[in-house]
């Protein structure tokens, strides 16, 4: 498995990311250890998990296993999160210095470790001041509960504005940013992107399979049963563009997903999988199996590598729906100008 660097630190991460967001819910502590076992001997050295994850339960589950397994431990990168509720009072959440106080020492306890490799703001919090919550960062960053810290649904606006203010301020500066990203939601490429590089974050792309649209899970002439993380509809939040133009797009991607997986050999969920770790500005992908053999599979996903060809197949089939202004043709071209001048 190929390696990368985490954000712009010194920290090597692998390519592909195991998320835990399903264990304690949908893996018990038995699969769920057998799946950390299969990643590491993959090559894997990169846990992401988050306090609110089966409310605490992911990280105990994650926290036993790097107890049972020193040497492993010592190898593994280990991410986890905090701001939503953990609790039903009003400083039970959030990113301010008395919840994150509280809830960076109970995920430290959970996962029975004296630093975090990356602790992640899961979401902005309008109500706290961004100076609090880096400060707070910075303070955990100089006590040794953290190495390092991230976003995660950020927009550019919050990413720009609190990378400029830990950098005014001489805090220690965001690494990564952990956005929805893959084939089918491309919209983070319209701004967030830019935003990131700007500030010298990795992506953590989390849902790369479209809650499992992208591994052919589900099919045109069937109705979807079952939830999914995104829900039963892909489509969803693109109404502005006419459900049919979403509809249509949706299954122009997932039919050239199939094409090529067919042509190579391969499984749908490898290679929508491989274009996502391509994409400029990732680090590492997060991947989110409920079960040995769908973590094995994606896994084949690392010796992947698409041609030219396919790619710009993908990417152009894929292109988001967006209006002409301010993301469409006529915005690029006001925000663009030729060296040699003119029109």
């Amino acid at each position: 498995m190929d390696y990368r660097m985490l954000g712009s630190s010194g920290t090597v991460v692998t390519a592909y990311c195991l998320g835990t967001m399903t264990f304690g819910a949908e893996s018990d502590e038995a699969t769920s250890h057998a799946l950390m076992d299969d990643y590491v001997a993959a090559g894997g050295n990169f846990i992401d998990t988050a306090d609110v994850y089966s409310r605490g339960a992911s990280e105990e589950i994650v926290g036993r296993w790097l107890k049972a397994r020193p040497t492993e431990a010592r190898q593994a990168v280990i991410a986890t999160k905090g701001r939503f509720p953990m609790g039903a009072g009003p400083n039970d959440l959030g990113l301010s210095r008395r919840h994150l106080g509280d809830a960076l020492d109970a995920s430290l306890r959970r996962l029975g470790v004296e630093r975090i490799d990356l602790y992640q703001m899961h979401a902005w919090d309008a109500l706290t001041p961004i100076e609090e919550t880096l400060r707070f960062l910075d303070d955990a960053v100089s006590a040794g509960k953290i190495a390092y810290y991230g976003f995660s649904n950020y927009v550019g606006w919050h990413i720009a504005k609190a990378s400029e203010i830990a950098k005014a301020h001489g805090y220690s500066r965001p690494v990564t940013l952990q956005p929805q990203y893959s084939l089918l939601v491309r919209d983070i490429e319209f701004e967030i992107v830019d935003a990131a590089r700007d500030a010298g974050l990795g992506l953590l792309p989390w849902s790369p399979l479209g809650g499992g649209w992208l591994s052919g899970k589900y099919r045109r002439d069937a109705t979807p049963t079952g939830a999914t993380r995104l829900g039963e509809d892909p489509n969803r939040g693109m109404e502005a563009y006419g459900p049919r133009n979403a509809e249509e797009r949706t299954w122009a991607i997932i039919g050239a997903v199939e094409a090529i997986a067919k042509a190579r050999g391969v499984s749908m969920a490898q290679v929508a999988l491989s274009w996502l770790s391509a994409r400029p500005q990732v680090t590492s992908v997060i991947l989110g199996a409920r079960t040995r053999a769908q973590l094995a599979d994606n896994l084949g996903a690392a010796s992947l590598m698409l041609s030219e060809e396919e790619t710009a197949l993908l990417t152009k089939v894929s292109t988001p729906l967006v209006a002409d202004y301010p993301y469409g043709a006529q915005g690029a071209a006001q925000r663009f100008r030729k060296i040699e001048g003119g029109r």
